[in-house]
């Protein structure tokens, strides 16, 4: 069960289809009830139930496009009993939709949860003091890190089980890259305050030319950045930063461009100034063999590990600072980098993203569907199945 709509690409709904995908492999029969606003949004290589539509709501310092339909509630839990689970993994359960439902709902299998978000959220409050109450439905509590683990148990008590955020490395081998002539700095995420855009921009601005790895030693030439995706701050930010040949308005990419963009981009750069329970973004960019530079936050210390070039939130000049570094191949950081020029950089720059490449292994959707089976056993076993 995934409560945002399909139709708009997040790191929820990227996970419930990955695993979905990943357990039909390993031989369960996988069905997702979501939102979506047409059946362009919906995969054909998933079996999807469609919910309803969504609706636009603020929280978090965020917007979720979620189903309020009371009707569409009714309708998904008896088709979800018509078909006849073994049991229903509800991804951010305390989400208004289908998930409040089967918090209230009778004769449903064993429910696992599992919790995404990091930081306070006006859905974990909404039905207090039920909430505590209604969370003991849950078989098996999961949470995809130590902060959305710990965003949960403030407002729910009880215990969980730690897992991770899976990434289908496959999905970035042997991809053509997108096509540029210029060394590319990649944005992927809503245009809100909370992602770190407008302090992206702004560093954007201070960097200059540049030759790097792989440049050849040709003439200096400066970054484009590319910007994907929209959002509540998407005209205000453009109007600052009009479209020219080093910024580069993208919009909502497909699956196939953002996965092309990524393996072609020099750098990956997430800013987000809070809010991130785990930085799955920065996980397909290793996989994407793309240099990662983002926010110090907790989120994305858990993901990258390491193997990420991390500045203070908000700080523009650091930002730009660490572009520069990653643009140039000067950053000390980088295993095997000595500042000087040709080979030295260019292995020192395969180390790292070697390295880097590594950490998704052990962050797979095939590990993260095998540990999943062992959580599904135990909700079924305590259910008296």
């Amino acid at each position: 069960m995934c409560p945002y709509s399909l139709s708009r690409p997040g790191g929820v709904q990227g996970q419930v289809l990955g695993l979905a995908r990943t357990l039909e492999t390993r031989g369960h029969r996988a069905t997702v009830f979501a939102p979506a606003d047409g059946l362009a949004a919906v995969p054909a290589d998933v079996d999807v139930v469609v919910t309803g539509h969504s609706v636009p709501l603020r929280a978090n310092g965020s917007v979720a496009p979620v189903n309020l339909s009371v009707g569409s509630v009714r309708r998904g839990l008896r088709t979800l009993r018509a078909i006849g689970f073994d049991v229903v993994h509800v991804h951010e359960p305390f989400t208004p939709g289908l998930p409040y439902g089967l918090l209230i709902g009778r004769d449903l299998p064993p429910l696992v949860a599992t919790f995404h978000r990091s930081g306070g959220s006006p859905f974990y409050s909404a039905l207090r003091p039920l909430t505590r109450r209604l969370a003991r439905r849950f078989a098996v509590r999961c949470a995809v890190s130590e902060a959305a683990r710990s965003t949960a148990f403030d407002a729910l008590g009880g215990t969980y089980e730690i897992g991770f955020n899976g990434i289908e490395s496959d999905r970035f081998r042997g991809v053509d890259p997108w096509p540029t002539d210029r060394p590319a700095v990649l944005f992927l995420g809503r245009h809100e305050e909370r992602k770190g855009l407008r302090v992206l921009l702004e560093a954007a601005d201070r960097l200059g030319a540049t030759t790097g790895p792989g440049d050849g030693g040709g003439p200096a030439s400066r970054p484009v950045l590319w910007i994907a995706g929209d959002g509540p701050q998407t005209g205000a930010l453009r109007r600052l930063h009009p479209e020219s040949p080093d910024v580069k308005w993208l919009g909502a990419l497909s699956e196939e461009e953002k996965v092309r963009r990524l393996v072609a981009a020099r750098v990956l750069c997430a800013p987000s100034l809070a809010g991130e329970s785990f930085g799955i973004v920065l996980l397909e960019a290793m996989a994407a063999r793309t240099v990662v530079v983002a926010s110090n936050i907790d989120g994305y210390r858990d993901a990258a590990a390491g193997h990420a070039v991390l500045v203070p939130p908000g700080d523009a000049g650091s930002l730009a600072q660490a572009l520069a570094g990653v643009l140039e191949g000067t950053t000390a950081v980088l295993p095997g980098d000595t500042g000087g020029a040709g080979s030295d950089l260019d292995d020192g720059r395969g180390h790292w993203l070697d390295a880097a490449a590594g950490r998704t292994s052990q962050q797979s959707m095939e590990r993260l569907a095998e540990w999943y089976e062992g959580i599904y056993r135990s909700a079924v076993v305590g259910h008296g199945g």
